[in-house]
C-alpha cells in the first residue's frame, strides 16, 4: 500500500464529531473554530443587524430541558443492564412518598376468580327443593281433605248411573234381587189335584225329606201354588223335575187364564236312561204376575204327555 494520509494521530480526532461527547473532549479533542464540517461558525454581532442563525452546536448533555439537567452518563459508566440507573430510580429514592393505587375489593366468596358460582347454585337449589316439598305437603293435605270429606258422607261419592237408579227404581225386578226375594215352594206342600200324590222312593229330590208329587200322569193331575209377590212383572216360572228320559209337557195356569204355550218338561239333559233318580233336571216358562196373591196351576190335560215327577216351583227374574 501506498504511503498516504492516513487521518488523525490519536482515535479520537478520527471523529469529527468527537468533540460533541464527553468522552471525546476528555481525550482532547476540540470543536472546530470559525465553523467547519459543513456548520458555518457564529456571526461576529454587528450593531443594529439581526443575527441570522441561532443555530448553536452544543456538546451532548450540556443543553438543559426544564430546571434540572441531568448529566451524560458514559456507557463505560452505566450499571449493568437488569439493573437501575440513577436517573431511572423511583420516585421514593428522591424522597417522595411512592405512589401506590389501592386494590378495589373483590366481591363474592371465591378465590379472586369473580363471583362464587358454587354458592349460588347451592341456594338455587334449596329454594327449588321447599318449592317441591311445599307443594307435595299440599297435595297431601288436600287428599285427606277429600277423603274426610268421603268418609262423613258415607262413602265415595255415586256415579250418575246408581243416583238415577235409587232415584227412579223400576217396577220390573232386576238380576240384583235373589232367590231369596221372590217366592219358592215344595211341589209336595202345594195344593194337589186328581191323581197326584207325595212319594220319597226315587232318590235326588229337594223337597223336604226328599218328597215330591207323583201321579202326574193321568189327566185331571194338578198342583195348585198361591204365590205372593212383591211388585208386577214379567217373571219366569221355574219347575224343577224328572222324567224317564222321554220328553213331558203339561199345562199351566196363571190368575185363570190358560198359558198360550204349555209349560216343556224336556230332555233337557240328553240322557237315555230312564231311571228317574238320574234325570232330574229345569225348565221355565214366561209368566205376567201381579203384585200379591196370586194363582199358578200345573195340570195335565187332555193332549198332554205327563209322565214326570214334580219336585219344587220358584219365580226367577224375567228377562
Amino acid at each position: 500500500m501506498a504511503a498516504g494520509n492516513d487521518g488523525a494521530n490519536k482515535p479520537e480526532d478520527d471523529d469529527p464529531f468527537g468533540y460533541l461527547y464527553e468522552d471525546g473532549q476528555a481525550a482532547g479533542a476540540r470543536p472546530p473554530q470559525g465553523g467547519g464540517y459543513g456548520y458555518p461558525g457564529p456571526a461576529p454581532a454587528q450593531p443594529g443587524v439581526p443575527r441570522t442563525s441561532y443555530n448553536q452546536v452544543r456538546t451532548v448533555g450540556e443543553r438543559k430541558y426544564g430546571h434540572q439537567q441531568q448529566a451524560y452518563v458514559p456507557p463505560q459508566q452505566q450499571a449493568p443492564y437488569g439493573q437501575p440507573q440513577a436517573q431511572y430510580a423511583a420516585p421514593e429514592t428522591y424522597g417522595a412518598q411512592p405512589q401506590t393505587r389501592p386494590v378495589p375489593p373483590q366481591r363474592g366468596g371465591g378465590s379472586g376468580r369473580g363471583p362464587n358460582t358454587k354458592g349460588l347454585l347451592a341456594g338455587a337449589i334449596a329454594v327449588v327443593a321447599v318449592v317441591v316439598i311445599g307443594i307435595g305437603v299440599a297435595l297431601i293435605n288436600n287428599s285427606g281433605k277429600e277423603d274426610d270429606k268421603n268418609s262423613q258422607a258415607g262413602g265415595s261419592t255415586p256415579s250418575a248411573a246408581s243416583t238415577q237408579v235409587s232415584e227412579t227404581p223400576s217396577t220390573e225386578p232386576t238380576a240384583e234381587k235373589t232367590p231369596e226375594e221372590l217366592p219358592k215352594q215344595d211341589a209336595a206342600t202345594l195344593t194337589l189335584g186328581g191323581a197326584a200324590t207325595t212319594e220319597t222312593t226315587v232318590k235326588g229330590a229337594e223337597g223336604v225329606g226328599g218328597a215330591y208329587v207323583s201321579g202326574f200322569n193321568a189327566p185331571g193331575a194338578s198342583v195348585t201354588w198361591k204365590a205372593n209377590m212383591p211388585t208386577a212383572g214379567k217373571y219366569r216360572l221355574t219347575v224343577r223335575y224328572a222324567i224317564p228320559a222321554v220328553d213331558a209337557n203339561a199345562t199351566l195356569t196363571v190368575n185363570g187364564k190358560p198359558n198360550s204355550l204349555p209349560i216343556g218338561l224336556k230332555n233337557f239333559i240328553h240322557s237315555s236312561d230312564p231311571n228317574l233318580e238320574k234325570n232330574w233336571q229345569t225348565t221355565w216358562a214366561p209368566v205376567d204376575l201381579q203384585k200379591g196373591d196370586n194363582e199358578i196351576k200345573i195340570s195335565c190335560e187332555a193332549g198332554n204327555q205327563c209322565n214326570v215327577l214334580l219336585d219344587w216351583l220358584e219365580v226367577t227374574p224375567g228377562q
